[in-house]
């Protein structure tokens, strides 16, 4: 997202009624053994896709949401069988229900802001603003209040690791640019990227203050290549190759400069 621009406005509302618990989570079950979860009360801008793989010897989660309502406590199936909880990435809309499973990695340039969450690192100062909401969780909310509980890492993955599911396998992409510890998880068998925040359908984040814009450009380069049947991102809905490659050319169109090293060679 430019510097200039603002996350996009959700009409005023008079009073936003508050959700029962048992409401706040939606889950959807889609090819590829993927399962999606989502916190629909939240504007799609800030509602972050929880992405869940059944394997046969064990699970795998990509991120875990807001954490203002117990994802565990609503959706208990999650910890029916050991789960391996991934972070895409340490902002607070990805990382607020970790603390609830035993077993968590990322990348080791945001264990940091897993193991002690600030709001100024994982950006819930910033963005944590209770406009971002059409229903309330229970009991409310204030920004004020709002707190991201500690979840330090079990397990650090970086570039090349992979993640064994028994038979699934997928591999660890490190994927900077929206923040230094940005992963994304490709299985090459099927073609299914959990992109994180890196690649989604909508506006993506390139001002936050750990964000670098040429390191961005590297990523989309990079990632550019891979045979990519679907995209699970970690916003807005999934989408295919063919879009795929669209969000990239528009990045890469949008932010290179004449002269950018990038575009060297």
């Amino acid at each position: 997202m430019p510097n200039d621009t603002v996350p996009p406005e959700s009409p005023p509302r008079a009073v936003c009624p508050t959700c029962r618990a048992a409401d706040w989570y939606r889950v959807s079950r889609l090819d590829h053994g993927v399962t999606h979860i989502d916190e629909h009360h939240i504007d799609p801008f800030y509602r972050c896709n929880i992405w869940h793989v059944r394997g046969r010897d064990r699970d795998l989660m990509v991120d875990s949401g807001m954490g203002v309502v117990s994802l565990c406590e609503q959706v208990p199936w999650l910890r029916e069988r050991e789960v391996l909880a991934v972070a895409s990435h340490a902002h607070f809309d990805h990382v607020g229900n970790h603390h609830e499973f035993d077993h968590r990695a990322c990348h080791p340039a945001e264990a940091h802001i897993l193991a002690e969450p600030r709001g100024d690192w994982n950006l819930a100062d910033r963005f944590a603003v209770v406009e971002m909401f059409n229903a309330l969780p229970p009991g409310g909310y204030r920004q004020a209040d709002y707190r991201v509980q500690p979840a330090p890492s079990t397990q650090l993955v970086e570039a090349g690791d992979v993640i064994d599911l028994g038979d699934r396998v997928f591999e660890v992409l490190h994927v900077p640019g929206h923040s230094p510890g940005s992963i994304a998880l490709w299985e090459a068998a099927s073609g299914v990227l959990l992109s994180g925040d890196a690649v989604y359908d909508g506006p993506l984040v390139d001002d936050a203050y750990h964000s670098d814009i040429p390191t961005y450009l590297e990523t989309m380069a990079r990632l550019s290549a891979l045979p990519v049947t679907v995209v699970h991102g970690g916003h807005f809905a999934s989408f295919g190759r063919a879009r795929f490659q669209e969000v990239i050319r528009e990045y890469l169109d949008g932010r290179r400069r004449p002269g950018c090293p990038s575009e060297a060679g």
